[in-house]
């Protein structure tokens, strides 16, 4: 049996065995022995006022033996024990001698031997908990050898017994005790742990496990939908977990589906391109011969062809680097917007049902990369010429505006038509590559690459206002910041 964990670079055998494993350093395992560690942990805490416990119980016995014994001597009718009579006594309860205190006065009724002195007083009417367990570990580690004098009340007397014993007995009796408590401890923490584990196993680790093995398949083929986790009904973390699991993947599936069909559109345009770059560049040729015609309407006409094929050829370049590079950073001058606006208004291709005003001041500037503008206006309008040519009422006002405004060291360039206004769904979309188009066959391109351009910049695209009759957008740029260096140089030229 092994678990599964996420695996490192590289593939075949390699790959699969790191994906796996084994039973020894698995979570199951590491439960399992931690749950023993634990509920061992927990016994020895129990087992040290238990071992206290029964050390006081063994001596109180022997005790009370001897406390019999006295009252059996003191109220018989013989005085005094035969000598082997005193043995038998002392040796049953493992002691050296008896004494009994009343009234202040010590008796020795039973002796043996007197040792010669006595290691440990232990006073059974004053033992505390405390005091208990430290007295208990100290016979079980360091005893053995000692003598001891027990002494202290028995029942309702009110005489005073007293024993002297050696511990070697007592701690005999503790060892073999503690063995049986061993034993017993480890027989009830494999029984708990086992239980422990089934039951997080059954909550946890299961669950964790299937989502690890989902995830590994999902990582195998992220195409394949039934690769997605199925969440169970749960109302905990792991059926939130699941739940984001499962939501995650069906994302990350989707986004990989657009990713595959952009990069499958790429290859095609990046075909198409190749020989398209060719076409335009002949056309390039063609044009500059436009020049050499007198005619004056040739001669107006002839500079817009020129740069609108030079755009062309640039652009052809750039789509065959693209998916291979980002957009290049961009390469800002200061621009004149109003011949910027004339220049997107003689590409559009606007037909007399269109009104097309160009509002921007003939002074303002913008500090831009004017290719990149260029690129972002005409996506701009294209789509608002787009929506407002799809209305078929002769009646309706079609009016596309484009104005400038400067805000400190932000410039504010608003297009504005006058067309049907967004649907939800391209509205929620916006700047997403094929699903933020509002039209029918559209692909959502041309706001998706006007937000990258304008964030190159350092600024924003945005929708201000989209109802019936009514759209604008808004595209923010800031000034570049002017270095100290730069600025102090050109304080100290001459005027």
């Amino acid at each position: 049996m092994s678990e599964t964990i996420p695996a490192e670079e590289g593939t075949g055998p390699a790959k699969t065995a790191a994906r796996r494993v084994p039973l020894s350093r698995g979570l199951s395992t590491k439960l399992l022995l931690l749950t023993i560690v634990f509920v061992l942990l927990a016994e020895v805490l129990i087992f040290l006022p238990w071992i206290a416990s029964y050390r006081l119980s063994w001596l109180k016995e022997r005790l009370s033996t001897a406390a019999a014994v006295s009252i059996v001597l003191i109220e018989g009718e013989s005085p005094s024990l035969s000598r082997a009579a005193q043995n038998d006594v002392l040796m049953s309860i493992g002691a050296k001698a008896i004494a009994v205190r009343d009234g202040g006065v010590s008796r020795l009724l039973v002796v043996a031997e007197m040792p010669p002195q006595v290691d440990e007083h232990i006073d059974l009417a004053s033992i505390g908990m405390v005091k208990g367990m430290t007295g208990a570990l100290d016979t079980l580690f360091f005893g053995g050898d000692r003598m001891l004098r027990v002494f202290g009340p028995v029942g309702e007397s009110d005489k005073e017994f007293e024993l002297i014993m050696p511990d070697f007995r007592l701690r005999n009796a503790m060892l073999v005790y503690s063995r049986n408590v061993a034993f017993v401890s480890l027989l009830i923490s494999l029984f708990t742990a086992m239980l422990v584990y089934a039951a997080i196993d059954l909550i946890m680790i299961g669950p964790i496990r299937a989502m690890t093995r989902s995830m590994l398949s999902f990582s195998e083929a992220p195409d394949d939908p039934g690769r997605i986790i199925h969440p169970a009904d749960r109302a905990d973390e792991i059926g939130v977990a699941e739940r984001e699991l499962s939501q995650m993947q069906e994302r990350l599936q989707k986004m990989l589906s657009e990713q595959k069909h952009l990069a499958d559109l790429g290859l095609a345009v990046s075909k198409i391109n190749h020989d398209m770059r060719n076409i335009l560049a002949s056309a390039q040729l063609m044009s500059d011969r436009l020049r050499q015609v007198k005619d004056p309407t040739v001669q107006s006409f002839a500079p817009k062809l020129l740069r609108a094929l030079d755009r062309a050829v640039s652009y052809s370049e750039g789509v065959l680097a693209y998916g291979r590079t980002q957009e290049p950073a961009p390469s800002r001058r200061r621009v004149r917007l109003r011949q910027l606006v004339e220049d997107v208004h003689g590409l559009l291709d606007i037909d007399e049902s269109i009104e097309f005003l160009n509002s921007v001041e003939p002074a303002f500037e913008v500090d831009a990369d004017s290719d990149q503008l260029f690129r972002v206006l005409t996506n701009l309008c294209r789509n608002s010429v787009q929506a407002m040519a799809a209305d078929s009422e002769s009646a309706l006002v079609r009016r596309l505006a484009v104005s400038g405004e400067r805000l400190g060291s932000v410039s504010r360039i608003v297009v504005t038509d006058t067309g049907p206004g967004l649907p939800p769904k391209a509205r929620e979309n916006l700047f997403a590559a094929f699903r933020g188009s509002a039209r029918s066959g559209g692909t959502g391109l041309g706001l998706a690459i006007a937000h990258e351009l304008i964030r190159a910049h350092g600024g924003t695209v945005e929708l201000v206002e989209s109802i019936g009759g009514r759209t604008t957008f808004a595209v923010t740029i800031p000034d570049q910041p002017v270095r100290l260096d730069q600025a102090r140089n050109g304080l100290r030229r001459p005027a």
